[in-house]
């Protein structure tokens, strides 16, 4: 329909997902795809100019007058006899709710709990779903309004363009209902379940349409009119954005908190990316952020002789992005004096994972591996270093180069280390491939020997790997919990990393499981456990086996 109706009055339209709806998984079927009445190829073929549609004056004149006299109405027309919008148990109640098409089900799901609708989406309050909600069309406000004491409108954001739109379609039509929205629900923030709740509560308590209050809407055998509203989940805590179990960045940062440390605090400049997180705890590294690919741009502002050079980050993504040109370009143009790291995790990461220029891997129809090194020297960057995340002594010994350095100039560091989720995605398949051929496959784990561990948790604050936890001491004796390491690792070894980076303590260890042993592989647990025992002065325990 969307499609369909951006045909009919020659104009974009965009379908705007709400959050819950992209929490949703499941299967449709759907219709056999239909070919372009016009394919590329005839236009490739077939060449035209349409000089009407050329956005410059005098044709910017014509398109606004097509706007309003044809495009428009044309858009309100197919809206109007397709039915987009729906009306929902009209006549059922003098108030009615007018809501985003985005917001029904959480709309029912409200009016359920206050048992004014059921599970099958019989609703006792009249609805207006606004499953268009640009143009809005007067004569359908007009319509639902009509014979009304009250609507509610229920408009996510702000300001609120809908509420304004209905008070002028009803004082046009000289209809007196009352228009209520921003008031029982908020001006800002997100609409969810507790919020949607709350504002209806409010708004049928005060027309008289909760349940006891006032007359059945429904009829009883499908609604249970009255029933208590217990709260769907129990409080829980509040837990900020992170990085993934394993992610690269996690070391970057944690060596960035390890030289601040040492050399005082960093004024840096933020990106939007998975390194946005590092504004959070347990890093709270970055004080702006400006945009996708901007965070050396937004460092720019920083371009003054001063000690301590300002640092500014970017991700891979962002740099092809825009970040060549407004960041990098412009800081050699500028000769700013600043320090930009880009990190280059192999992917545009935080909206998918999909593929970019510098993508190490075979990408069909396009050009990868494009270095990032070689793009920044061709802008005119003389003093460029590439690392590894995971490597975080020589991260560390760079970031300290860059600060110090006497090279006046950009300086750029590369930060490599490729994305923990895709790469799990990359080598799951071959992993289960091997383990039903009967192949050898060897993962590493990390641990902390909770006899070692002193319950000081840097290691926790530093890293915030979500697989690095704590729990009870074992020993009844010792109160303070012990940090540890849960079955979700990946084996990348930060938390080790970052507890010798950091001089913390030696509590970690690495254990490396093998599925599916060879025969050396058992000699070798054999000889181990024969010295294990023969240390700790016990037996070998009758018919022990192997693992």
């Amino acid at each position: 329909q969307g499609f369909e109706l951006s045909e009919a009055s020659n104009t974009p339209v965009m379908l705007m997902m709400r959050i819950r709806a992209c929490h949703v998984v499941g299967r449709f079927r759907a219709h056999d795809n239909r070919r372009p009445p016009f394919s590329l190829q005839q236009a490739m073929d077939h060449p035209s100019r349409t000089f009407d549609r050329i956005i410059l004056p005098p044709s910017t004149f014509a398109q606004e007058r097509d706007k309003i006299e044809r495009r428009w109405p044309a858009a309100e027309k197919y809206i109007r006899e397709h039915g987009l919008n729906e009306f929902l148990a009209e006549g059922k109640a003098d108030i009615g709710i007018v809501l985003q098409g985005g917001l029904y089900n959480t709309v029912l799901r409200a009016l359920e709990r206050l048992g004014l609708a059921d599970a099958f989406g019989e609703s006792g309050i009249p609805l207006y779903v606004l499953n268009v909600t640009y143009p809005l069309l007067g004569d359908e406000f007009v319509r639902f309004a009509n014979g009304k004491r009250a609507i509610l409108i229920i408009e996510e954001g702000q300001p609120e363009f809908i509420e304004q739109a209905a008070s002028l379609f009803l004082r046009k039509a000289d209809l007196q209902t009352r228009i209520i929205g921003k008031g029982p629900l908020p001006m800002a923030g997100e609409y969810t379940g507790a919020v949607v709740l709350a504002g209806l509560r409010q708004f049928l308590g005060e027309h008289g349409y909760l349940p006891g209050q006032a007359r059945p809407l429904v009829p009883a055998t499908r609604l249970v009119l009255g029933a208590s509203v217990k709260p769907l989940v129990p409080n829980v805590p509040i837990r900020p954005s992170g990085l993934c179990t394993g992610c690269p960045e996690r070391p970057l940062f944690a060596s960035m908190k390890l030289v601040a440390r040492e050399l005082g605090p960093m004024q840096v400049s933020a990106d939007i990316g998975c390194h946005s997180f590092a504004t959070l705890p347990p890093f709270d590294i970055g004080g702006t952020i400006m945009g996708y690919g901007l965070g050396a741009a937004s460092g720019a502002t920083f371009n003054i002789p001063n000690k301590r050079r300002a640092l500014s980050m970017m991700g891979d993504g962002g740099f092809w992005h825009n970040g060549l040109t407004s960041g990098i370009g412009n800081a050699v143009f500028n000769r700013h004096d600043g320090i930009t790291i880009i990190v280059d995790n192999g992917y545009s990461a935080a909206t998918g994972g999909q593929y970019i220029p510098s993508s190490n891997a075979e990408v069909k129809n396009r050009h990868a591996r494009n270095r990032i090194e070689t793009a920044v020297r061709g802008v005119g960057v003389e003093w460029v270093r590439t690392v590894h995340t995971y490597d975080m002594g020589r991260v560390t010994s760079v970031l300290k180069e860059a600060l110090q350095s006497p090279f006046m100039g950009p300086k750029i560091i590369i930060a490599e280390g490729e994305c923990q989720l895709n790469r799990q995605r990359r080598i799951a398949p071959r992993i289960r491939k091997m383990l039903g051929q009967g192949r050898r496959v060897v993962r590493q784990r990390f641990g902390v020997d909770a006899d070692v561990c002193t319950g000081d948790h840097s290691c926790i604050r530093l890293s915030g790997c979500p697989s690095l936890t704590v729990k009870t001491h074992p020993d009844p004796l010792r109160r303070d919990p012990v940090a540890h390491v849960d079955n979700s690792c990946v084996g990348c070894g930060v938390c080790g990393e970052v507890a010798h980076a950091a001089v913390l303590c030696p509590s970690f260890y690495r254990a490396d499981v093998i599925q599916n042993p060879n025969g050396w592989d058992r000699f070798v647990q054999s000889l181990r456990m024969g010295v294990i025992r023969l240390l700790s002065g016990r037996p070998a325990p009758a018919g022990a086996g192997h693992s």
